[in-house]
């Protein structure tokens, strides 16, 4: 059997230093994967560094044992940690990088580009709360881009939650569940679509103005929807990939309102001028 190639010190010296991570919850096998490395062999939802961090070197290894792991695997364990770190510290060792190559080597961004979400996706289109909402006003973040090299970049001292972590978490872990709660993102689909975000709009108690900002952005999907319903009104094939009757029947009315508008009061009423009268001015 092969000599370990870090101590039970290099074990205490990063678990100590990720148990403040940002990536403290991230599948190890999503870190492997955005390293570039060996790959992580367990693959379970719930196998994140935070099953380990507490252990003892030998715990570590009894704990990998158990999950018919070599004690070699702690090696690949130690060494995925930390390569992590060097990107999560600021302080660590990729601190002489400049910002351009900070950017590059972004895991969320790469994640992001392996599943389509532009990184200029505006953070006003996605359904995060409105504490989290309010809080990339603070930090002056627009945009899914600007998210993640604001995220890879806080201090590890920094503890975060809420709908931050859910978001970050997803992106990290490339879990399209989640994904599709905050993004108008289609699982087992790379890209983002205006119908799930008239979907997310929908679940609001005004989506008009949710809406209209979103079939501004997908522009060329909101005229394709338009010819869709010209040649028939029941959209029922395209707002089928939303999985849920009632939501589809209201956002079926939604789009009726967005191509028809005026049709119901209610929904069409957005104020003086309001925004169907900038939409379709032209």
């Amino acid at each position: 059997m092969a000599q370990p190639k870090y101590t039970e010190k290099d074990w205490n010296d990063v678990r100590t230093a990720f148990a403040s991570s940002i990536m403290v919850d991230t599948q190890v096998s999503s870190l492997a994967q955005n390293l570039d490395g060996p790959v992580w062999p367990v693959k379970s939802k719930d196998e994140t560094p935070a099953k380990y961090i507490d252990l003892s070197y030998e715990e570590a290894i009894e704990l990998l044992a158990l999950k018919g792991q070599e004690p070699d695997k702690l090696d690949l364990l130690i060494s995925i940690l930390k390569e992590t770190l060097a990107f999560d510290d600021p302080f660590g060792d990729m601190v002489e990088q400049t910002e351009a190559a900070s950017v590059r080597d972004n895991p969320l961004l790469k994640n992001m580009t392996r599943i389509g979400v532009p990184e200029n996706f505006p953070i006003a289109l996605t359904a995060l709360g409105p504490d989290t909402v309010e809080f990339c006003k603070l930090e002056h973040l627009k945009t899914l881009g600007e998210f993640a090299v604001f995220a890879q970049g806080m201090s590890q001292s920094v503890i975060v939650g809420g709908d931050f972590r859910k978001l970050l978490n997803a992106l990290s872990n490339l879990d399209e569940a989640t994904l599709a709660e905050i993004l108008p993102f289609r699982k087992g689909a790379k890209g983002l679509h205006l119908i799930e975000a008239l979907g997310h709009a929908a679940r609001l108690p005004n989506p008009i103005p949710k809406a209209v900002e979103s079939v501004a952005w997908f522009e060329a999907d909101f005229n394709q929807l338009k010819k869709d319903f010209v040649e028939n009104p029941n959209l029922t094939r395209q707002l089928g990939v939303l999985g849920n009757v009632e939501l589809e029947k209201k956002v079926q009315e939604l789009i009726r309102q967005l191509i028809k508008p005026g049709s119901t009061s209610s929904l069409a009423q957005t104020g003086k001028g309001g925004f169907f009268s900038r939409l379709f001015k032209k």
